[in-house]
């Protein structure tokens, strides 16, 4: 199994590494390795082949690798859509950063559940594509709530913006979302927004034209 990782994980470098150089020779890409269909195990063998920064849809599942995983110093990133009974848990677990805070009532649900002291990092989760079985803030509403989302709510620290691209087989409609978000994100950079987060197994090169800085990638590393 290691050697099929490392296989893979070389050769999504290397496609990031062409992507990246199209958009900018100085542009860096963070890989979040999305785990959710794999066990303990393969997240233990990516580590190991150096990778540091893993992505869950799930709580159940974040909390199960977590404990088993406890020793390594792993960044985890929570990418699935928060559920309200969910929260109190989901914080217990002390993500690294929530990338997918899709609402001001989201916001404030997470703010109230933080102990006095504590904060977290996140993203806002835009809808790049405007889709509407897709979760996220409507582009046209993101700077003005990412804006009152800092003001209100102090400690959940806005770390910049996450989209999931259109899913279309037209790559000028997904880069058209992720055009869209990138151009949200550089609005929010004079607000500390240093992550634009888009790009997944079947976009991400599109993505990284497009300015992503962070990708989530699932089955193109673990298929």
């Amino acid at each position: 199994m290691s050697n099929q990782l490392r296989d893979r994980l070389d050769s999504v470098i290397e496609r990031i590494e062409r992507a990246r150089k199209g958009f900018s020779h100085h542009h860096i890409v963070k890989i979040v390795a999305v785990t959710k269909y794999s066990d303990s195990s393969t997240v233990e063998a990516l580590y190991n082949l150096g990778q540091r920064t893993f992505g869950e849809n799930r709580v159940g599942d974040l909390e199960e690798k977590n404990a088993i995983l406890i020793n390594l110093p792993i960044e985890w990133h929570f990418i699935g859509t928060i559920q309200t009974n969910k929260i109190n848990k989901l914080l217990s677990l002390k993500p690294s950063l929530i990338q997918s805070i899709d609402s001001v009532k989201t916001a404030e649900a997470i703010s109230q559940r933080l102990q006095n002291g504590e904060n977290i990092s996140a993203l806002l989760q835009i809808n790049g594509g405007r889709e509407i079985q897709k979760s996220g803030i409507e582009p046209e509403l993101a700077e003005e709530t990412y804006h009152e989302i800092l003001e209100k709510f102090p400690n959940i620290k806005l770390k910049g913006v996450m989209t999931i691209g259109t899913h279309t087989d037209e790559v000028n409609k997904i880069a058209e979302s992720f055009n869209l978000t990138r151009k949200i994100f550089e609005k929010v950079q004079s607000k500390g927004a240093s992550i634009c987060s888009m790009g997944m197994s079947g976009d991400f090169e599109i993505a990284i034209s497009e300015g992503s800085n962070m990708v989530r990638l699932g089955s193109v590393l673990v298929k």
